[in-house]
């Protein structure tokens, strides 16, 4: 096989995936692309600039690579961006990765002490970030002993990337690595504990841009994406990266706050085919439908993540825009979603079935495998799995274990038909009357009443020191929380649950706390539930 390329056998079931000896990711994603003769098609559309082509995206990558490498950063050595949802996003990572360098993207929304930490925990050389971050930024680098020696902005002075990217090379000769070496890291967002730097090989995303965006979602090259998830995290960084680029399709980006307004008017102005989102934010799309029409008519498929999908918001959403939500579990650790519905395989309120090529397991507190219909803690196997956790080998030794398992930290419940279904993070379940109890079925019962728009379930002590579910609940009006609203939730709860998991006590609450991929931080609303 030529160096960098890679070829897929789509007579197997799963896809057949044959790496050269020599490969950097970075060829098969940007460079191919002129090769194929898509060097004019449109690679990038983001939301208040000009369109980037293929060749001027390959262009921009090689330039970014060779910026790095002429600051003197050098292969093996760590990146850290702290980048908007742009092209310059784009340039950086796929630039590093094909210098040889380690691509670490951070989530934007963090505070100077997170990124302090990441600085020295990284050891990194290197840190671009926006100009939009620099608050948070430049106090982080104020107080870190070791200050990487290349720090830039990503434009706006003299010494920007862009400004050194104006007079960079546009040839760069790729690292010459292989499919197993390390090629970036993601920091997990966490819904406990300290972040943790997930070391990503180059492999991975190809396995999960074939096994996922093209045998579950079917994308191909006349496609059209949009991720109101950010592209620093796992399910940003495929959906609207790494599967446009796989197939030569075209990405929209959006670089501010995904608001429901702007989501749809992004939707109706670039027109996506594949809308990717996560629940709180469909919950609260589904809100403003409820009071104006909007345009979803491009749509051919809505994907959620980071947090199960209630089975009744995937209704409400299809007879509102007449498009199905494919719900999947996915994680930083496995890169992206390993367990999900297909189009014409949904069941409402389940993840769906394992994703080809992915293997799973559901054990119990013996590590022995549990019969359907039985609980137990959620392990998978696949080869995007992340290859340690940098600097921590006892989260390693938990979280990747023996065979290539990956514990998950979920607890799940596979029914007779071969669905997998939530119960809620591990440390999150409950024992009610000496039975486990999921939080997340509770919740997805509440939500079904009309005046609820997102609910958090959590244990709660009561008089007798017995541990009872207790209801955090953002009303859509909030002005409605009375007991005549906790009493007709109850009723609603009688309806469809047995009566130990009905909630003891009602909180009504502005906002949940959440993780930026939307995942309920119940630990948050356990420390101040005293």
């Amino acid at each position: 096989m030529q160096d960098h390329t890679v070829r897929i056998d789509p007579g197997q079931s799963p896809a057949g995936i044959t790496y050269a000896p020599v490969f950097n990711v970075a060829i098969p994603f940007i460079d191919r692309h002129l090769v194929e003769g898509r060097g004019d098609k449109v690679a990038i559309r983001t939301v208040g600039q000009a369109d980037v082509s293929y060749r001027e995206l390959a262009d921009g990558v090689s330039k970014a690579g060779n910026v790095l490498l002429d600051a003197g950063v050098r292969p093996g050595e760590r990146v850290l961006m702290v980048i908007k949802d742009c092209s310059h996003f784009h340039y950086v990572f796929w630039g590093a990765i094909k210098a040889g360098i380690i691509a670490v993207p951070l989530n934007t929304l963090l505070k100077a002490k997170d990124y302090r930490f990441m600085i020295g925990d990284s050891g990194c050389t290197a840190l671009v970030y926006s100009p939009e971050f620099a608050g948070e930024v430049e106090a982080a680098l104020s107080d870190v002993s070791a200050p990487p020696a290349t720090i830039m902005l990503t434009e706006g002075s003299t010494g920007s990337l862009l400004d050194r990217m104006a007079g960079a090379s546009i040839t760069l000769t790729p690292q010459p690595t292989t499919e197993d070496d390390d090629c970036f890291w993601l920091y997990s967002s966490g819904t406990t504990g300290t972040p943790k730097g997930a070391i990503h090989r180059h492999r991975d995303m190809v396995v999960t841009s074939q096994h996922y965006g093209v045998d579950v979602l079917g994308i191909r090259e006349d496609d059209i994406t949009f991720s109101a998830a950010k592209l620093f995290f796992a399910y940003g960084l495929g959906n609207n990266l790494t599967f446009p680029l796989w197939v030569g399709a075209t990405a929209v980006l959006f670089p501010g706050a995904p608001t429901p307004p702007a989501m749809f008017e992004t939707i109706d102005t670039y027109r996506p085919t594949l809308y990717f989102g996560v629940p709180t934010l469909y919950a609260a799309q589904l809100r403003l439908l409820e009071q104006q029409a909007q345009n979803t008519a491009s749509l051919r498929l809505c994907v959620s993540a980071g947090e199960a999908l209630p089975g009744d918001m995937f209704r409400r959403w299809e007879a509102a825009t007449g498009t199905k939500i494919l719900d999947g579990i996915g994680s930083t650790e496995a890169l992206h979603i390993f367990i999900s519905n297909l189009e014409d395989d949904v069941k409402p309120g389940a993840s769906g079935r394992i994703v080809p090529s992915y293997e799973a397991k559901i054990v119990d507190e013996n590590g022995a495998e549990t019969t359907d219909g039985e609980a137990g803690k959620l392990l998978i196997r696949g080869a995007s799995t992340a290859r340690i956790y940098w600097n921590n080998p006892e989260k390693t030794a938990d979280t990747m274990m023996a065979d290539g398992w990956l514990n998950t930290g979920d607890t799940y419940i596979r029914d007779s038909d071969g669905y997998y279904i939530y119960c809620g993070r591990s440390d999150d379940m409950m024992k009610v009357g000496g039975i486990w109890c999921s939080p997340f079925e509770i919740e997805a019962r509440l939500v079904e009443h009309p005046d609820v728009l997102e609910a958090a379930v959590v244990g709660h002590e009561d008089e007798s020191g017995l541990t009872k579910p207790k209801a955090f609940i953002v009303l859509k009006e909030a002005d409605r929380s009375s007991d005549d609203i906790c009493a007709a939730l109850v009723d609603h709860c009688k309806e469809g649950l047995a009566r130990y998991k009905y909630p003891r006590w009602f909180e009504f609450v502005e906002v949940l706390p959440k993780t930026a991929t939307g995942k309920i931080q119940r630990f948050k609303l356990r420390s101040t539930d005293q």
